[in-house]
């Protein structure tokens, strides 16, 4: 699927056209996935452009690639500036996805990544609106599992870490569902390809701990916030396949997909089949905040003009 990118893209400090920010086929990362990178959505409100939770961003980016001895060579600052600056520099007003990526350069086949390996930094940025259909997806159990700390980090964006995310939609796709759920190594569930998952049964939400090797997704944190600020109760907590099943409501939650209620799971119906209450409010308490329609969390925004 090819984009519709931006026509200025930034590339290790400088704005450049898009068909300019080149690499040489010895690109590290293109060999062996030593790639970090985010998601990061900014939402026009018809009269201001706002970056949603860039400060949470920034850090999970620079984290992300400490796991593995990357450097980023840039300060926090310096990238905050560069995601606002690509914003500006191509006048968007409409919202829209950001990625930002840095990754190991003309680095031979060498395995041993150390902090002195050559990096490079770019961003993008294209118009961006539903990922999923907001009345309610389709999903299904596959029979890959998510990897765990026992082999990588779980924790780390890195673009090798997405080939798990890529078999297990090859899968889903096959068996004629939207999306892919994953189990973790112990057989219980840990999230979807590019989503965190929660469920609510008699009223409670719940999601998967972190022991699951789901990521610590920024809007799954945000919807954790959300909840205890309107005394919704939300644990995080081993969820089984079999609970999964007999959950009164299913949704995902990412940045991509923001927060995408699932009403029909391995072929079966969630509840009545369509999206929940405690969905519904979820998704309309945080289209409001995305829009800076809620004061109480306009420091999770960051306007561009």
């Amino acid at each position: 699927m090819k984009l519709p990118l931006s026509k200025y893209v930034w590339f290790d400090g400088k704005y450049v056209l898009t068909e300019k920010a080149q690499v040489p086929i010895t690109t590290h990362a293109i060999h062996y996935g030593t790639s970090i990178f985010e998601g990061i959505r900014a939402y026009w409100n018809g009269k201001n452009l706002h970056v949603f939770r860039l400060d949470e961003h920034v850090k999970r980016f620079r984290r992300s690639g400490q796991f593995y001895n990357i450097s980023l060579n840039f300060s926090d600052k310096e990238i905050t500036e560069a995601i606002i600056g690509i914003c500006k520099k191509n006048k968007i007003k409409k919202s829209c996805y950001i990625r930002p990526f840095y990754f190991v350069g003309d680095y031979g086949i060498n395995l041993h990544v150390t902090e002195k390996a050559p990096t490079n930094v770019a961003m993008f940025t294209f118009p961006f609106g539903d990922l999923f259909n907001k009345n309610g997806i389709s999903a299904g159990i596959v029979s890959w599992r998510k990897f765990s700390d026992m082999s990588t980090p779980p924790q780390a964006k890195m673009g090798g870490n997405y080939l798990n995310s890529i078999i297990a939609t090859q899968e889903a796709k096959r068996n004629g569902v939207d999306e892919a759920i994953l189990l973790d190594h112990n057989g219980n569930v840990s999230e979807a390809p590019g989503e965190n998952i929660f469920i609510v049964r008699e009223g409670q939400m719940a999601t998967p701990s972190l022991a699951s090797a789901a990521l610590e997704g920024i809007t799954r944190d945000a919807v954790i916030k959300i909840a205890r600020d309107l005394d919704i109760e939300i644990v995080e907590r081993d969820i089984t396949r079999s609970e999964l099943a007999m959950s009164d409501e299913v949704f995902l939650t990412g940045t991509a997909a923001e927060i995408t209620p699932i009403i029909s799971l391995d072929g079966k119906k969630v509840s009545n089949g369509k999206p929940g209450d405690i969905t519904k409010k979820m998704m309309e308490e945080y289209t409001d905040i995305v829009m800076n329609k809620n004061d109480d969390y306009s420091h999770w925004l960051t306007a561009v003009y």
